[in-house]
C-alpha cells in the first residue's frame, strides 16, 4: 500500500440487520474532493455481490425499524464544515429517502421506538449568535470573528475535534418519522449533556447517559437518566460507579450498559465492563480485571443465548457471548463468536443470525455471517495494490514480564531498515487488524515493529495501570525488549532503526531519543506530550489526566517530561503536530522544537493546518496523504 492507495481504502463499518436485509456502511477517502465518501451497501446473506443501496455523498449509521419496514440513516452532503449529518428515512424495500431534520449542527445516530414510528436522537443546538445561529430572527448571523466572547466557568469547556462545549450542548429529540410535516421535539433543555438514548420496551420513556447530577459541576462520572417520551422532567435512573456508555434494553425490559468503575478523577486505565440493572440493583456481568469491552464496535446485542459484546484481547477485538445470568465472568469463560485473531469493527444480530465486520492485518474489513463465514469484503483493489500480513512477537522484559506485539515485514530477504512505532493512549493498543500506517511503511521497504507495552489495553487492567506514576519506566523496558526480539530476525537491519509514535507514542519517541539515543538513527515524534506542566492547563483533558497518571507533585511532572531531557537528544528529530490539536496542544510541539534547535539538533517541525489530534485516522484525506509522503521522505533520508 502506497500513499496514493488511500483512495482504494474502502472501510466497512456500522451495519444494520433485519431478516434478510443487511446494510453496511462503506466509507473511502476521496483525495480529489478532499473528503470522505460512501454510502450504504446491501450485502446478500448468500454471499452474492454487495449492491450500493444509497447514493448520498456520505451515508452512514443505518437503523432498521423494529417492524422491518423503514430504514433511518444519517446523510452528509457537500464539503467542509457545512456537510453536517441530517436524519433521513426511506422504505426498507427501496425508494427515495426523505430528510427528517434540518438542524444547524446536524443530528446524531437515530434510535427507533418500539412503535416503528418515532425516532430519538441527540443534536447539538447552537447558542444564539454562534455557529450560524442568528441573534435576532430575520438578521444575518455574525461571522465567527464577530461573535461575542465566551464566558467560561468550568474546566471541561472544550474537546478535541468538537470545539467549545458550553455554547452547543447536545439535547435529546424525538420526531415522528412517518409524518412528513412533523418537527423534532426537544426533550431536554441544554442545561446538561445528554447522549446515547435508548427506548424502554413500552415506548413511554427514553433512558440516556447524562452528566453526574445533571452537570452541576465538572466530573468524569456520569449517570443513567430518563425522561418521558412525550416530554417532562428528567429523572435519575442509576448513579453509576464510574462512567457509563451504550445503554440498551433487553426484551424483558432489563437495562444493560457498559461502564468502568473509579472514584474522583482516577478514571484512567480502567476496563470497561458489561452491566445489567434490574430491581434497583446494578450487577457487573464481566470480570473487572480480565474483560475490557470495546465501545467503538457498537452497542451490545441481547440474544436468546446471551449478550454479544466486543472485547479487547491481546491486540484482537473479539465478539464474545456473555451469559444472561453471568456475574463477574472472566474472559476465558466467554464464548468467542467472531473475530478471533482479528478486530471486530461492527456487529449485529436478528433472530438466530449474527453478522460482524472483521478486520485482519491485510484487510480493512470482511463481512462475516457467523456460522457460515465470509460473505463479502471490499478490499480487492487494495489487495491488488499490495498489502502485508503481520506476525506476532513474544518476548520477555528484563524483570521477567512477558511482552507482546506485532511485526509487519516488507517483501524481499532484507536486511530491511526498521521502524519502531509506539501507539498512543497509553491505554490503547496495536491491533491484529488492518493498520494503514504499517502497510504504507512496509510497502516502502521498512520492517515495522508494533509493541504493546505495559500501560496498553487488552492485557488485563493491572497491565494497563502498571505505568501510573511511572511513565518512561517499565513501558520503555517492554518496548525495547520487543524490539530486541524483532532484531533477532536475520532479515532486519539492527544498524538502521528509527522510532516514531503519536500522542503517548510521541511522548515515548521523545523519551527513547533522550534516554536510549544510541539505539536509533532518527525520530519522528507526533502530537506528543512533551511537558506535563503546560499540558495541565492547555489540554482538554489536562485538568485530570496529568494527576491521574503522573501524580500531583510538580517535581514528578518535571522528571517525567521529555522536554526536561531534551538536552540529551542529538539525533535528527521531526516534531509533527496539528494546528488545532486540543488534546496535546501545539505548544507541546513548539517548546520541544525550540529546545532542540537551540541545542543544535537537526530538528524539523511539520504543522498541519486545520487539523486536530485525530489527523492520522480521520483528518482530511489530502493531509493524510501529505503526511505519509513526509514520513517516507524522512525515513528515506535517515534510514535509507
Amino acid at each position: 500500500m502506497r500513499p496514493d492507495d488511500l483512495k482504494l481504502l474502502s472501510v466497512p463499518g456500522p451495519l444494520a440487520l433485519h431478516g434478510d436485509l443487511l446494510l453496511v456502511t462503506v466509507t473511502s477517502p476521496d483525495l480529489t474532493a478532499n473528503a470522505y465518501r460512501g454510502g450504504l451497501h446491501r450485502v446478500p446473506l448468500d454471499g452474492g455481490d454487495p449492491v450500493r443501496w444509497t447514493w448520498g455523498d456520505r451515508d452512514q449509521a443505518p437503523r432498521v425499524s423494529p417492524d422491518g419496514r423503514w430504514v433511518a440513516f444519517l446523510r452528509s452532503s457537500g464539503q467542509g464544515k457545512a456537510a453536517v449529518p441530517q436524519l433521513h428515512v426511506l422504505p426498507a424495500d427501496g425508494g427515495e429517502p426523505r430528510r427528517i431534520t434540518d438542524l444547524p449542527l446536524g443530528a446524531g445516530t437515530p434510535v427507533w421506538a418500539p412503535d416503528s414510528r418515532r425516532i430519538a436522537f441527540t443534536a447539538r443546538i447552537p447558542e444564539a449568535g454562534r455557529y450560524g445561529a442568528t441573534l435576532v430572527e430575520g438578521e444575518d448571523a455574525p461571522t465567527p470573528d464577530a461573535e461575542a466572547p465566551r464566558r467560561i466557568t468550568r474546566l471541561d469547556y472544550r474537546a478535541d475535534d468538537v470545539g467549545f462545549l458550553g455554547d452547543r450542548v447536545p439535547r435529546l429529540h424525538v420526531v415522528d418519522a412517518l409524518d412528513p410535516d412533523a418537527e423534532p421535539v426537544e426533550l431536554t433543555d441544554g442545561s446538561f449533556d445528554v447522549a446515547e438514548p435508548t427506548w424502554t420496551a413500552d415506548g413511554e420513556r427514553l433512558v440516556f447517559v447524562a452528566d453526574r447530577d445533571f452537570g452541576v459541576v465538572e466530573s468524569l462520572h456520569n449517570d443513567l437518566c430518563s425522561v418521558p417520551a412525550d416530554g417532562g422532567e428528567p429523572e435519575l435512573v442509576l448513579r453509576t460507579a464510574g462512567s457509563a456508555t451504550h445503554p440498551f434494553h433487553g426484551p424483558d425490559g432489563t437495562l444493560h450498559f457498559l461502564a468502568s468503575e473509579f472514584t474522583g478523577t482516577n478514571g484512567v486505565a480502567r476496563n470497561l465492563g458489561l452491566w445489567s440493572y434490574s430491581g434497583g440493583t446494578a450487577t457487573r456481568l464481566t470480570d473487572a480485571e480480565t474483560v475490557d469491552c470495546e465501545r467503538a464496535a457498537g452497542i451490545p446485542v441481547v440474544t436468546d443465548s446471551g449478550i454479544l459484546v466486543a472485547v479487547r484481547n491481546r491486540g484482537a477485538v473479539e465478539l464474545r457471548r456473555v451469559p444472561l445470568d453471568a456475574s463477574d465472568a472472566v474472559l476465558d469463560d466467554l464464548e468467542v463468536v467472531a473475530g478471533q485473531g482479528g478486530e471486530v469493527k461492527a456487529f449485529g444480530a436478528h433472530g438466530d443470525r449474527v453478522v460482524a465486520v472483521v478486520s485482519t492485518s491485510d484487510n480493512p474489513g470482511e463481512v462475516v455471517l457467523v456460522g457460515t463465514g465470509v460473505i463479502t469484503d471490499f478490499a480487492a483493489p487494495l489487495r491488488e495494490a499490495g498489502v502485508r500480513t503481520s506476525v506476532e512477537l513474544n518476548g520477555t522484559a528484563p524483570d521477567g514480564y512477558p511482552v507482546h506485539g506485532f511485526l509487519v515485514l516488507p517483501e524481499g530477504e532484507g536486511p530491511h531498515p526498521v521502524v519502531l512505532a509506539v501507539h498512543g493512549g497509553p491505554f490503547m493498543f496495536h491491533t491484529s487488524g488492518f493498520f494503514d500506517e504499517a502497510q504504507v511503511y512496509a510497502s516502502a521497504g521498512y520492517a515495522v515493529v508494533l509493541p504493546n507495552p505495559r500501560g496498553s489495553a487488552g492485557y488485563g487492567q493491572a497491565h494497563g495501570q502498571s505505568i501510573i506514576g511511572g511513565f518512561g519506566t517499565v513501558d520503555v523496558d517492554d518496548v525495547l525488549a520487543l524490539l530486541d526480539v524483532a532484531l533477532e530476525r536475520p532479515e532486519l537491519d539492527a544498524g538502521r532503526v528509527g522510532v516514531m509514535g503519536g500522542s503517548y507514542g510521541g511522548f515515548m519517541t521523545s523519551w527513547l531519543a533522550s534516554h536510549h539515543g544510541e539505539r536509533f538513527r532518527a525520530a519522528w515524534s507526533e502530537r506528543a506530550v512533551n511537558a506535563w506542566d503546560s499540558f495541565v492547563g492547555s489540554s482538554d483533558i489536562g485538568w485530570f489526566f496529568t494527576d491521574a497518571y503522573c501524580g500531583t507533585d510538580p517535581a514528578d511532572h518535571h522528571a517525567m517530561s521529555p522536554l526536561t531531557h531534551a538536552d540529551k537528544i542529538t539525533m535528527p528529530f521531526a516534531v509533527v503536530h496539528s494546528e488545532h490539536d486540543w488534546r496535546c496542544p501545539l505548544e507541546q510541539a513548539q517548546r520541544m522544537f525550540v529546545a532542540l534547535r537551540r541545542n543544535g539538533v537537526p530538528a524539523e517541525m511539520l504543522i498541519f493546518p486545520g487539523e486536530g489530534h485525530e489527523l492520522t485516522r480521520s483528518g482530511k484525506p489530502r493531509h493524510r496523504h501529505q503526511r505519509f509522503t513526509a514520513v517516507l521522505d524522512w525515513w528515506s533520508r535517515h534510514l535509507g
